[in-house]
């Protein structure tokens, strides 16, 4: 017999779901009679209020489940069926489904790294009882948060021109207080490009007001204290931004709740701010009064020219970068750079999970020149592998007259940047490699007749290119070079010793090895030095482990 409802959807949609990365246990029998109880009708892919969405990680919360909605409209109800992979979001108004369901119909939405799919589903009102995931206490709280955001999302847009927060209903204005859990502590790691304070508000105020931010350096680190009226707006952002980059590959943020109740901001400049109270002096003569006489009207602006590009009620997606000088990662912006963006803000397409939170303004350089390398031993694809690690690399041109340095064009400018931040003076078989931008666009191929010996090498089309799939996890694992390797992609069949013997055949002695505990497929390696845990990812990724299964080698984090 057929089954109905969520498992009927999955047969019609024609796409692959991956299979859940543990075995069904006893206590997802709640879960498989939930989906069964709901109430079903016979109009799938007709317009409801109830969205369906599959493919869903096993860790995913129902907080993740109802960020994915909340831009579009409010949200009334979630289920989450973890066993099944798949989740049901009930938005209060089908207008707002309708606007997500096309949306995400024209990009790829993105849960922990992985693709789901998002469709009408043939409910078109979720029921729930208590035996349902959403009677949770943590689905209560995720729902919660989720109606403070939808009340205050209107008000917050215009937070930075110093607008009161108003309760949907028209109540009393949000206290500015403090309390619990209501202050985050943000810490950017992977810090590329520098980040103001601007473009931190410009992120966090999308979960609701911003009251206060003030922000620092300790332990060679950058950080933020960020303050929200409420436990909920703060609860939402923490869960929607934690591990997110600013930037592709790069400033990520990692957000805890901070023991303070209340932040004590004495000065408006770049370095704290007070948006409750814009009449606070700079603490620095005239040359922070950017803050009273122009920025807060330019926010204003900014806020309306958000609101002119609603429709329906939709709110533009959380992470899409707002193009304007307020985000840019190298000053406010606010002399004249980026200023027309105001008046005609444009919103493309491009799904939150997918895109960088914002985009710096870097030069526009995808070439790197490279130079004293070790011309005995470098080959095109040596530097392929290894440049690899930072960015998808399309051509590879060892100087002909020169054979000690090299042309790298990568993907994107970025991952450039990367390679550049992270590898310039990084010692290669023996010699410590220069990396800077060149001042050619791109990497010309050789002409015909024209002498090459093979140093020039297109790699456009190469199947391992780390990120080419928009979103890749691969974003969330780049870490500078270091003497422990990250392998994945082993399979069941190859044991500790296989792998071991597999580095002492190309000369290399491993000092240390572990497997992950909860996962076989992935295992650490150190190596004597960071020399040659080079060699080994250049000469040991790719590498054969079976007839199906290549080695794939990055830079870990961790140690052993």
């Amino acid at each position: 017999m057929v089954k109905r409802g969520s498992d009927e959807l999955l047969s019609q949609s024609g796409v692959t779901v991956m299979a859940p990365a543990a075995p069904h246990h006893a206590d997802n029998n709640n879960q498989d009679s939930a989906a069964k109880k709901v109430k079903l009708e016979q109009n799938v892919g007709k317009p409801s209020r109830v969205i369906h969405i599959r493919n869903i990680p096993n860790e995913t919360t129902e907080a993740e489940i109802i960020q994915l909605g909340l831009p579009f409209g409010r949200v009334t109800n979630v289920l989450v069926l973890k066993g099944k992979n798949q989740a049901f979001l009930e938005m209060a108004e089908e207008i707002s489904a309708v606007a997500m369901v096309a949306y995400f119909g024209g990009c790829v939405a993105q849960l922990r790294g992985r693709a789901v799919y998002v469709q009408f589903s043939n409910h078109k009102e979720l029921k729930t009882d208590q035996t349902h995931s959403n009677a949770s206490a943590s689905a209560q709280a995720a729902l919660q948060a989720a109606q403070v955001i939808s009340n205050s999302a209107g008000a917050a847009l215009v937070a930075g021109a110093g607008a009161a927060l108003q309760p949907a209903n028209g109540g009393t204005e949000i206290q500015v207080e403090g309390g619990p859990n209501t202050v985050l502590r943000v810490i950017i790691e992977h810090m590329l490009y520098p980040i103001v304070l601007d473009v931190l508000y410009s992120i966090f105020q999308r979960y609701g007001k911003v009251l206060k931010i003030v922000t620092f350096t300790k332990n060679n680190s950058f950080q933020a204290l960020i303050q929200y009226p409420d436990t909920g707006s703060a609860q939402m952002a923490k869960t929607a931004l934690d591990g997110q980059n600013i930037y592709n590959g790069c400033c990520t943020l990692r957000i805890d709740y901070s023991k303070m109740t209340c932040l004590n901001v004495k000065y408006n400049n770049d370095k704290s701010r007070d948006y409750t109270n814009p009449t606070l002096p700079s603490g620095d003569g005239d040359a922070h009064q950017l803050l009273t006489s122009e920025l807060m009207p330019l926010r204003a602006r900014l806020a309306l020219a958000l609101a002119s590009r609603m429709s329906g009620g939709v709110l533009a997606p959380p992470f899409l970068g707002l193009g304007s000088g307020l985000a840019s990662p190298y000053g406010v912006g606010v002399g004249g750079v980026g200023l027309p963006a105001f008046g005609a803000l444009t919103l493309t397409p491009a799904s939150p999970a997918l895109r960088a939170l914002t985009a710096p303004p870097l030069p526009l350089a995808t070439v790197l020149l490279v130079s004293n390398l070790n011309e005995e031993m470098v080959t095109p694809d040596a530097l392929f592998t290894l440049f690899g690690v930072y960015g998808d690399v399309q051509r590879v041109k060892i100087l002909y007259n020169k054979k000690d340095s090299a042309l790298i064009q990568m993907a994107e400018p970025h991952q450039a940047h990367l390679a550049m931040t992270h590898m310039d003076k990084l010692r290669v078989f023996g010699k410590a490699m220069r990396v800077m931008l060149s001042k050619h666009q791109t990497v010309q191929l050789p002409k015909e007749g024209q002498p090459d010996a093979g140093l020039t090498r297109d790699y456009s089309q190469s199947p391992l290119h780390r990120f080419k799939k928009p979103g890749s996890k691969n974003y969330q694992n780049i870490y500078p070079p270091s003497a422990t390797l990250h392998l994945s992609n082993i399979p069941a069949t190859v044991s500790e010793d296989d792998i071991k013997e597999a580095f002492t055949k190309r000369g290399f002695t491993i000092k240390a090895f572990k497997f992950f505990p909860k996962d076989r497929k992935m295992a650490l390696v150190q190596l004597a030095t960071i020399d040659d845990a080079v060699a080994a990812l250049i000469k040991m990724h790719n590498y054969q482990l079976s007839e199906s299964n290549h080695l794939r080698v990055s830079f870990s984090k961790s140690s052993i």
